[in-house]
């Protein structure tokens, strides 16, 4: 017997009876076994799902999924919008170091609404905006069940697309300028791949600490632009690579200081150019290598500078028991987000036109804005 019952302002669906599937080949379910006892279920919910490692634009589907438990201590969630990360589309091609078995529904941070919960959940009601915090797999799909323990209510008056995106690429931004080196008013820190979001977080979170930055950027259609919109976030200094093949790259600080601390993304020659700028016994950190080129160092920058060569990886960092403090540096973030002090492109795409949206992520439509789909 299947009842409607109204809670809050929304319809949840009880069930005399829950199904256990399977995806089959043809991406419909399959019943496995039926209860009879009663139970909560979550509203059938469209999914982009991945049945093997592989290229995205092949690999990747929607697919219908059936009703799922939310049991005692679970939250259903309605989600409203979730971004297409690098890291998302790592997972899939089978080459990020942690990824969930498949087949697995991709996405791995979003924002969304609670639309009913279990009989134990007391902090978490209907109408609460939330977050996977930290950040779960899963997120690309309509509704979303997991232990209320995942969740984290935020507010709700911050704009989704910020509240969406803000615990992968920021947060790394925000624990790289405060992990590695003590930085104070007056001091710099030097990076490339600055137009990446976590390349314009750092500029602007450095710039709420009285921190100059010195930005690097490929040499690319527009980059002219690029430099301007960078500036406009409060970048003190932007260079293309091609401008700093000069035999001291430290003649164009000015009267910036030597930075003690450098962040790099990109790898290769990128990486090398962070390294010229640090003064003696600085560090620079890697947190991604979009060039796929190994990073290579001179003698010279190991033996009479003393430069230290660290990594970063926000997965890693959250793996510590830092719930609480991720989620207070979220709720940070979010405030700055809101009162548009923390600022960067997005493009929201209906969930309907995802592989539209997997293209442009992908970098075949040319450089675009973060992908954030809409549900």
């Amino acid at each position: 017997m299947t009842a409607l019952v109204k809670s809050a302002g929304v319809r949840v669906l009880k069930l005399s009876s829950a199904v256990n599937f399977r995806l089959n080949q043809s991406g419909e379910t399959r019943t496995r076994s039926l209860r009879s006892f009663s139970m909560l279920m979550s509203p059938p919910s469209k999914a982009i799902v991945y049945e093997q490692q592989g290229s995205p634009d092949s690999v990747t589907r929607l697919v219908n999924l059936p009703p799922v438990e939310v049991r005692d201590n679970d939250v259903c969630v309605k989600m409203i919008a979730a971004p297409i990360n690098p890291s998302d589309i790592n997972r899939i091609e089978g080459v990020y170091p942690v990824r969930p078995p498949v087949p697995a529904v991709g996405g791995y941070e979003g924002v969304g609404e609670v639309y009913a919960v279990g009989s134990n959940v007391s902090a978490l009601s209907p109408g609460d905006w939330v977050i996977p915090s930290p950040p779960s797999s899963g997120t690309w799909q309509t509704y979303v069940v997991k232990e209320e323990s995942v969740w984290h209510k935020i507010d709700k008056s911050c704009p989704m697309e910020y509240a969406a995106t803000i615990t992968v690429n920021p947060l790394t931004a925000l624990r790289m300028l405060e992990d590695f080196k003590p930085l104070a008013s007056g001091d710099s820190v030097v990076q490339n791949g600055a137009t990446s979001i976590v390349g314009q977080c750092v500029i602007q979170l450095a710039r709420l600490r009285g921190i100059s930055t010195i930005n690097i950027i490929r040499d690319r259609p527009g980059s002219d632009e690029a430099k301007e919109n960078l500036k406009a976030l409060g970048a003190d200094q932007v260079f293309s690579e091609s401008h700093l093949n000069v035999k001291n790259v430290k003649s164009l600080l000015g009267e910036l200081p030597e930075p003690a601390l450098g962040f790099n993304c990109v790898g290769g020659n990128a990486a090398s150019l962070v390294l010229k700028f640090l003064r003696e016994g600085g560090t620079m950190v890697t947190y991604g290598g979009m060039s796929k080129k190994p990073v290579t160092v001179s003698t010279t920058a190991f033996i009479f500078k003393g430069l230290e060569l660290k990594g970063f990886w926000l997965q890693n960092w959250l793996s510590l028991g830092k719930v609480k403090e991720c989620r207070e540096m979220i709720d940070y973030l979010l405030g700055l987000a809101r009162d548009g002090k923390l600022k960067y492109e997005t493009e929201l795409v209906p969930f309907d036109e995802f592989p539209v949206a997997l293209d442009k992520a992908l970098g075949k439509l040319g450089r675009q804005p973060k992908q954030v789909i809409t549900f």
